[in-house]
């Protein structure tokens, strides 16, 4: 038997045991409640959007002590040392709802607005670590579908040649459920997507990753599904074992962090019966799954656990939380 073969036949049984029993891997970490402080009166609001950078300050972008910034004058962007202490914050009065997060290797933050209100939204901000705006993509406040405006943009992704992506819509059914691609300086180039299950096709691209080789991982939540593509958009596979994605990170050595915060047994809005939510751990290579940090709620909600998630080079790991407006740290036992 081919080589190629074999390797194929050893995927589809790590996939299927990956169904059979998507929830039996190991739990190596600890839950660090409390990791972080803030000033007195100021609380954490709901938050997807957590990443490490590469000076290994934690940064988020939280919705304003609620799950929402509109009508708010606080700084939404927060940047933590390892120890947990506030070093900065910046963005007040600039979004409505901080959603998907990317930081460059020159510490560039990428953010983008997932809704709109008030002459504001919809948009995705490049911005200096000091909170200086660099360059927008899309029209504040305004909803579309063309190559110059969003409807809900989730995540954004920088490719190694300053590349731009951005998945945007997060209504399933209705709206946007496409990936575009931008040059470095802002430049449309393409697009792809559209509603439904087939390859190429989205029901909410939540979430945004590249491995080492720079395929794209797009977390299609309502799909319960990751979508893998080449930087062109070319379909290559798609990834069931790591459940329902809210959040993935895939760090330098392609190990990948992947948070469920949706699933349920219920019919109707998070349908995945079988999978209990969580962040799941694995191989952004082969697809494996490691180990599984469950969600320690009923998850009888719509959201709860990380829809955010990013590891640090020590491989702790910090998880942003919409329904108990949170971020948890995981770090190994």
């Amino acid at each position: 038997m081919k080589l190629g073969m074999i390797a194929f036949i050893a995927w589809i049984a790590v996939a299927e045991n990956g169904r059979a029993q998507p929830n039996s891997q190991p739990n190596p970490y600890r839950t660090v409640e409390h990791w972080f402080t803030l000033p007195e009166g100021r609380t954490m609001g709901s938050s997807s959007a957590v990443f490490v950078a590469p000076s290994g300050h934690i940064w988020v972008a939280e919705r304003c002590g609620a799950n929402s910034c509109a009508n708010s004058d606080v700084p939404p962007v927060l940047e933590f040392d390892p120890s947990g202490k506030l070093l900065g914050s910046f963005g007040a009065n600039m979004f409505i709802f901080p959603h998907g997060i990317w930081i460059e290797k020159d510490g560039t933050l990428w953010l983008t607005d997932g809704q709109g209100a008030n002459g504001k939204g919809h948009q995705v901000f490049k911005f200096s670590p000091d909170g200086k705006i660099l360059m927008t993509l899309g029209k504040a406040g305004v909803a579309g579908d063309g190559p110059d405006t969003f409807n809900q943009p989730n995540a954004v992704a920088i490719a190694p040649n300053g590349d731009i992506f951005v998945s945007d819509g997060h209504s399933p059914g209705r709206g946007n459920a496409r990936v575009l691609k931008f040059s470095k300086d802002g430049k449309a180039i393409k697009q792809w997507g559209g509603h439904g299950s087939g390859p190429g096709q989205f029901e909410v691209p939540h979430c945004l990753a590249f491995d080492s080789k720079g395929r794209l991982f797009v977390g299609d939540r309502a799909n319960n599904r990751i979508q893998i593509f080449d930087q062109d958009g070319n379909f290559i596979e798609e990834w069931k074992q790591f459940s329902r994605p809210s959040g993935i990170f895939i760090d330098k050595n392609d190990v990948m962090y992947v948070t469920d915060s949706e699933s349920t047994d219920r019919d109707g809005y998070g349908h995945n019966p079988g999978w209990k939510r969580g962040i799941r751990i694995g191989s952004a290579k082969d697809g494996t799954v490691t180990a599984f940090i469950p969600d320690p709620s009923p998850g009888t909600g719509s959201t709860s656990m990380s829809e955010g998630v990013a590891a640090d080079a020590q491989g702790n790991v910090y998880g942003a939380e919409v329904g108990p407006k949170d971020v948890k740290k995981y770090v190994k036992k």
